[in-house]
């Protein structure tokens, strides 16, 4: 059984109360819900970690290299702007799936560029909640 760490970024942790028309109405504690079923099925554990400190992101990650076999993230807007991250994650050595419940590419036109995308194994927007559970298939998948 390996951990698959599943980091959340800035404003993650309002999940079913900020902008519900965008990100519908799941929150938190559902995605973690949905995420440790999905590890428990395919025969792994999950670890969670929310954050809206880049910091303290890039600090779990660095720990993730000890204790975890893959990563999925949600970074929030941290995709669009934080090379920090990037080089975070570009440190660790296993799987790295990135997640986005809304489809960046049809909001925003900065929400278009991730910094992260680049480095991710699988990159899933568009699906809500479930693109999580996409995210994990996808780097239990090369564990």
């Amino acid at each position: 059984m390996a951990t698959i760490l599943i980091l959340n970024g800035p404003n993650l942790n309002l999940l079913g109360q900020r902008e519900p028309e965008v990100y519908g109405h799941d929150t938190l504690a559902d995605v973690e819900d949905l995420c440790r079923k999905k590890c428990e099925a395919l025969g792994h554990e999950a670890a969670f970690f929310q954050s809206n400190a880049e910091h303290e992101l890039i600090d779990r990650i660095h720990t993730a290299r000890q204790d975890a076999a893959a990563i999925v993230i949600n970074p929030g807007a941290l995709s669009h702007t934080s090379i920090a991250l990037r080089d975070a994650l570009s440190a660790f050595d296993g799987p790295i799936g990135e997640i986005h419940i809304s489809n960046i590419h049809a909001r925003e036109e900065f929400r278009h560029f991730s910094y992260i995308s680049a480095i991710a194994g699988a990159v899933i927007c568009g699906a809500g909640i479930a693109g999580y559970g996409f995210a994990i298939e996808s780097v239990a998948a090369k564990i």
